[in-house]
Formats: C-alpha cells, structure tokens, sequence
C-alpha cells in the first residue's frame, strides 16, 4: 500500500518512536519523499517513501490511549495548581475570609498563533476545558511575522503564543545558527514584531517556539517563555499548560518558571523562560457583571 496525504505513519529509522500525519508528498532525486508533521509533537520532519510504515488503526488506538492518560495526568495536576491560586486569590480579596465579598474574576487573554490547524484545535479545546479566553488563528509560520501587528491591535491580548512546528538539521549548520533551523527565524520575527508594540514583558506575555527550536534566539528576541533548551521535541499542549497558569495567577504575583514548567508534558528540556508576572485581575461586585 503506497503512503498517500494524510496516512498516519512512523519512520523505520527511528524505530517507529512517533507517529506523523503525511502533510505533502514531493519528489528528490526521483524519489518520493513524504512531509510529516507530527501527531502528538511539534515536530516537522521528511522522510523517503521506503523509510515509512504506515500505522494500522489498532496501533494507533493503542497509543491515543496512552497518549490521553498522560494529558489527564497533566490536566489533573494542573487542576490541583488552579485549585490553589484561586484559594490564594479568595483569602486575598476577602480580608483573609473576614468578610463575604461579592467578587469576580478576569483570567488573562490569549491569542494563540499556530502553524498547524489540527493543533491548533487540540488546543482551543483545552482551553475552553481549562477556561481560557481565547482567540485562535491558523497561520502558517512564515506568514505570522507580518500578520501579528494587525492581530495584536483587534485581539488586545494579554498573551500571546506563537508555535506550529520546527526542527534543527544538522546538515544545515551548527545548533547555534539560526539557519540550520525550519521555523524557528519565522518565530524570532514574529516575536520581534509583537515587541515593537508592546515592549514591555510583563504588559505582554509572550510563548514562542515548537520542536526543537532555538530557544535563545527566542528569549533574547523578546518572548517570555519558549521551546526548545535541549533541542528536544515538545507536546502539542504544552504551550497551553503554560498560558493558562500565567493566565490564571493574580497580576501582582511573579510565576516562578519551575512552577510553570513542572507540570507540561515536555519539562525543562524542551521549555524555559523567565520569571513573568501573572495576569489575572480581581473586581466587583459580581452581582452588576451578572446584571449586564
């Protein structure tokens, strides 16, 4: 059975280790050559005809489950997390439970940028479930850098993210040159360009980067938090996990980037960034937002 555009497949190389969804097929040297994204990883990759299995249902099922076990796990621990800034954030707001006040909260605002509209989707529904204001835009990379100004201005988000998918190639240069890289200058720009709007960190919270990419470009660029220190590959999720506990810590407290991190699917091998204060702010009374 010959691979055709949108067969689920895994590279024999690399001992099947990930699953790819077949994006475009070209071809080299009168070869035929399939272009992979990944299916749970940020992570673009070719590969000839002869180097691909593709996955049968059964395998694929099996390895969805296994999948969906770890993002409950990491879901779960992000509720405990939720659970207790919101603790905080009541003892706060009421005088340390002195007094019953009529209280509100307003979670910080995303605008998500993602290279890949079925990624893109995986995460627009784990926000919805986690409860994060969200705007979502399928864009593919290259293009993001001049379409982020006009974004920023109808969006007005409080963070913004930026990935899709990247890898490094070895063959293109050295792991510091930002030439042996896919995706990751389309990153860099588009972060540089949110920068000349809102310069400020912590007036916008910035998540750039996908599967290996060039993590110092990235933060030196601007962005608060990014992919990839160890030029590993990262879970397509993980940049939400991120936001939504930016999104959900009060304004006037600093996220430690440990506590961000802990609890991704990824961890500190393939995200990092700088410490960055929430952006959730406390109002009332609740009763006149319910009365409009």
């Amino acid at each position: 059975m010959e691979v055709k555009i949108g067969d689920i497949v895994a590279r024999k190389s690399y001992e099947c280790d990930l699953l790819f969804r077949v994006v475009d097929i070209k071809e080299k040297d009168g070869e035929k050559e399939a272009i992979l994204y990944g299916e749970d990883v940020r992570l673009m990759a070719d590969a000839p005809f002869a180097d691909l299995l593709i996955v049968d249902e059964l395998e694929r099922q099996l390895r969805e489950k296994k999948e969906q076990e770890l993002i409950e796990q990491s879901f779960k621990l992000f509720r405990q997390d939720y659970h207790l800034l919101k603790q905080k954030t009541e003892y706060r707001a009421t005088g340390g439970y002195q007094t019953d006040k009529d209280f509100f909260h307003i979670p910080g605002r995303v605008l998500h940028l993602d290279g890949d509209p079925v990624y893109l989707q995986k995460c627009l529904n784990l926000y919805e479930r986690i409860g994060v204001p969200v705007h979502g835009v399928y864009c593919e990379e290259k293009e993001m850098p001049e379409k982020i100004g006009a974004l920023l201005e109808q969006v007005r988000p409080d963070i913004l993210v930026v990935t899709g998918h990247d890898s490094y190639s070895k063959s293109k240069g050295k792991i510091t040159d930002l030439r042996a890289y896919r995706h990751s200058k389309y990153f860099v720009q588009t972060v540089k360009e949110a920068r000349k709007k809102i310069p400020h960190l912590d007036q916008l919270v910035i998540f750039a980067g996908a599967c290996q990419s060039h993590f110092e470009s990235l933060i030196r660029a601007g962005a608060n938090f990014a992919s990839s220190p160890a030029r590993v590959n990262i879970h397509a999720l993980d940049p939400v996990y991120i936001v939504s506990r930016i999104s959900f810590t009060p304004f006037i407290e600093t996220v430690n980037v440990w506590d961000v991190l802990r609890n991704t699917l990824t961890g500190e091998k393939g995200l990092g960034g700088v410490e960055t204060k929430g952006v959730l702010r406390t109002g009332m009374p609740f009763r006149l937002i319910q009365e409009e």
